[in-house]
């Protein structure tokens, strides 16, 4: 039987730990996963306007065969600064890839675009979101705040909040899969004007209000909502994650669990 792991949470994966840092006022924020060991680790595009650092090395044909951390960040291309943060945090350390006598830390990143929720932008010349990487570093613990936090503090859905999410499994083989995501999709989770998720059948120890699907579906359960309708584009929405395994694999092998990760996330919706 496939059950959710002791915290239902990407720290279930031994030797990960997460820090969160948020600034109320910016109405944005910065999620650091951090491994105790250079981990393996590649990743997945599919969106039409993707904003990322260092994910290419990520690819199973390229040199760096490990990393240091991840980074899930608020700020669109402004908080792809937040990796120089978690960077210098890890530097303090010691940790990086090793080149010579010199270490560079290597910490993949992915942004997503809250520029317009409301929050107090005008940051000045250099935006916050360095320091916010150092921060969320220093932050890092198994134990974590989800939903209005970290890189999900500005996230948005169409009509509701969105949010930093989390979930872990079981299998029956003994190994652990976990995901950590910052929800600021495009579209609604909710079937038409109901209080009923569309991933209801999905849903682990009532984390969704434990109302299931509702008895009679509305009129119009599919009806399309689009956040932003009014200057929507390929860049207003977003949904970055991270997906972690306690099995070993390859960097092609990751690659493939990133890939199937996004039938995840469509299935989900």
């Amino acid at each position: 039987m496939i059950k959710p792991g002791p915290k239902n949470s990407i720290t279930d994966i031994k030797g990960l730990k997460v820090g969160n840092s948020q600034d109320s006022k910016l109405k944005s924020g910065v999620t650091v996963l951090l491994c105790d060991e250079p981990m393996t680790a590649s990743v997945a595009v599919h969106g039409g306007g993707p904003g990322t650092r260092d994910t290419e090395l990520l690819s199973p044909e390229n040199t760096v065969e490990a990393i240091d951390a991840l980074v899930l960040s608020g700020g669109s291309a402004f908080g792809l600064d937040a990796a120089s943060g978690v960077q210098a945090y890890l530097r303090e350390k010691g940790r990086g890839f090793a080149v010579g006598p010199v270490h560079v830390p290597i910490v993949p990143q992915a942004i997503l675009f809250d520029l317009i929720n409301g929050g107090d932008k005008d940051w000045g010349k250099y935006s916050p979101y360095r320091e916010l990487g150092y921060e969320a570093a220093q932050n890092a613990s198994s134990e974590f705040d989800f939903g209005t936090a970290g890189a999900g503090t500005g996230a948005l859905v169409a009509g509701l909040k969105g949010g930093l999410g989390t979930a872990s499994i079981k299998l029956e083989n003994g190994i652990t899969i976990a995901a950590l995501f910052a929800v600021n999709a495009l579209g609604s989770p909710m079937i038409g004007e109901t209080h009923h998720f569309h991933a209801a059948l999905f849903e682990q120890n009532n984390e969704f209000g434990g109302y299931g699907l509702p008895s009679s579906f509305p009129e119009k359960p599919d009806a399309l909502k689009i956040k932003f309708r009014e200057h929507a584009t390929s860049v207003s929405n977003t949904t970055i994650g991270i997906i972690a395994t306690d099995a070993i694999l390859t960097k092609a092998q990751a690659k493939r669990l990133a890939i199937a990760a996004h039938d995840g996330i469509l299935k989900g919706k």
